[in-house]
This record gives C-alpha cells, structure tokens and sequence, in this order.
C-alpha cells in the first residue's frame, strides 16, 4: 500500500509568469508538503543553462571558436533518432589573453536570486506561503556552462574563474538570505550524460572528475544553508538525451556524492520516466547509500498519466526503498502553463 502524503520537491523550474506566481500557486495547492520554494525560473532562465548565453557573448577575454570539431567530434545528443538539438556557437579563449588573467563578473544569478527572495519574503510575512518554508535557489553547475558554451580546447583554462564566480554569487545570496530560510540545489544533468557517455567533456577520469567536482560544490556551500542535488537526464522536447537503462548510474553518482562530500545533504533527486515501473529500474535503489540525514526524492510524477500512472511508479519503488519523496523527472519550465496546476495536484494526491 503506497504512503500518502510523502514530501514534494519542485525541482527548479515552473511555467508560469512571474516568482509571485508561482510561490501563490504552490502555496496553495501543495501547502506543507513541499519544504523548499524556487522561484521557478521565470522568464530569460526557463531554458535552464541557455540563458548563459549573455556570458559568453559579452565576455572581452572570449570569442566564438572557428572550428570546435575537439569538442563535438564525440556522439552527442542531437545524433539521437528522438532529440533534436541546436547548440551555441563554442567559446574559446582569445589568442591575445593571458590565461591567469581570466576572469567573470555577474553571471545574473544572485541578481534574480535576491529580488525573487524579496518577493518570497513579503508572501511569507503576508501569510501566503508557509512561515517554516525555505527558499531554493537552484543552479546549474560550472561544468554544464563547459559542455554547453565552452571550446575544448579552452575548458581546462575557463573552468576556475567560472566557478570562482558563481561561488561568489552563492555566497552574496547568503549575505542577504537569512540561512535558515535558504536552500541551494545543484543541477546535474550534464555529468549525467558524460556518466552515460553520451556528452563529453576535458578531463579524462571523467568519472573521478564528476564527483570531485560535485563534492567541491557541495562544500563551498555553508552547513547552515540546506544542500541538495538533482540528478537529470534532460527534458528538451520531453525527451531525454538518453533513456536511463535503470536507476543503476544515477545510484552510483550519488553514493559517490554522498561520500565525497564534507557536510550533511539535505536532498538527492532521481528521475525516474514515465514508462518504467518495472522491477529492474528500481532495483539498484538497493545499493543506494545517501546517509539518513539525505532525503530521496522519485521524480516519478508525469503529468500524461497522472495520479494512477504515479502510483504505480510509487508501488514499485517501495519494493526497493521506503522512505523517499516524491517530485517530477525534470523541472516543469518547458511545458504548457495551463497543465501547472494539474501536475501540481497529482503531486498532492499521491
């Protein structure tokens, strides 16, 4: 028999107009259940890591790379049969600049953090979200920015000042977000696919580098700010960039998160697709080792088979795993606004 009433974790984003709009709409459908409120990535970020495009295109020290055959040369997600993709022209470091001197200024991020969190607060002072929720700042990780923008010959080089920087916007968020009401959530959905070797990336351990990378993360952000992680496979036209063969590599990368970190994790998020609620891709839930201070939230939520498709996804996994949340597979950014507080409810009736 399925629990009801599990926790709910909204990934990131939400397709409606405005952070006002969805603090309101999930306050009031889900309440309680749901501990953490992103602003839903509104507007220029609802394609997630495109946004950065603003970076690259305005960065004095960058200029678009005339040949970046070193860096796509390997299969990728727009060779699949079922995913077309466009890709940005690649970034490579221009010849005149000294290395050593590379450096980032806003990336935007804390900017939209802050004033989202002044709309969280004043909802929260007004009754309209719950006193005890946090805000969740969600944010793609530095070696999403690589794969995605980055020449590889230049990778190596752009890699610490761009992470430099966007730990510098974490920590300005926590110098104006009281930490006992913020939460910081790395999305990782492109060392999931160089995990599954569908994208590529410079350093050759990829593997070792995924979770050092991720640990490094994971530890740059103070203790008394809630950490979590959610593990992605892509949603680009609803589709993956490769079907999980089951939950095998995603238990992997986070039991190596969980033992590389430094401090506790509050969430580790999992996708799970709509057509598996088969035995074999719950089973290495078995082997997952996250600690009892980390909550595991199934994004087994899909909006095209609702309430009875999820639990039957739900049912499956508690042959494997009792305690877990429940969430959907990706963030809710690139689907229809109308369908929002639909899904929304399905999540609260499971």
């Amino acid at each position: 028999m399925a629990v009801r009433g599990r926790d709910i974790l909204i990934v990131g984003s939400v397709a409606l107009p405005t952070a006002e709009d969805v603090f309101r709409t999930i306050s009031t459908i889900l309440g309680n259940r749901v501990k953490r409120l992103p602003d839903g990535e509104t507007g220029a970020r609802k394609d997630w890591i495109q946004w950065q495009q603003h970076v690259v295109e305005s960065h004095s020290q960058l200029t678009v790379a005339t040949d970046d055959a070193d860096r796509r040369a390997e299969p990728r997600a727009r060779d699949a049969a079922h995913v077309v993709m466009e890709f940005p022209p690649s970034y490579q470091l221009a010849d005149d600049v000294d290395p050593k001197n590379v450096a980032f200024a806003n990336l935007g991020y804390a900017d939209i953090a802050l004033e989202s969190y002044e709309t969280f607060r004043r909802l929260k002072s007004q009754g309209d979200v719950p006193e005890d929720m946090r805000f969740q700042v969600s944010l793609p990780t530095p070696v999403a920015f690589l794969e995605h923008f980055i020449a590889r010959r230049s990778q190596a080089t752009v890699e610490g000042p761009y992470e430099a920087r966007m730990l510098a916007e974490i920590r300005e968020i926590g110098q104006h977000v009281p930490h006992e009401e913020l939460a910081i959530q790395w999305d990782v959905s492109k060392e999931m696919a160089v995990w599954e070797g569908v994208f590529s990336i410079y350093f050759e351990d990829s593997e070792a580098g995924i979770i050092e990378r991720l640990a490094r993360l994971g530890d740059a952000v103070p203790e008394t700010i809630e950490l979590g992680y959610h593990l992605c496979y892509g949603d680009f036209n609803h589709s993956h960039w490769k079907e999980p063969e089951d939950a095998n590599n995603l238990v992997s990368v986070a039991n190596g998160i969980a033992a590389a970190v430094n401090r506790p994790i509050q969430w580790i998020h999992m996708p799970v697709p709509r057509d598996r609620s088969d035995d074999e891709y719950f089973q290495p839930l078995n082997k997952l080792k996250i600690g009892q201070e980390t909550k595991l939230f199934l994004g087994l939520v899909h909006h095209t088979d609702g309430v009875e498709g999820t639990r039957s996804r739900v049912e499956t996994a508690e042959k494997f795993i009792s305690d877990f949340g429940i969430s959907t597979e990706c963030g809710m950014g690139r689907r229809p606004p109308q369908t929002i507080p639909e899904l929304l409810r399905i999540h609260a009736e499971v």
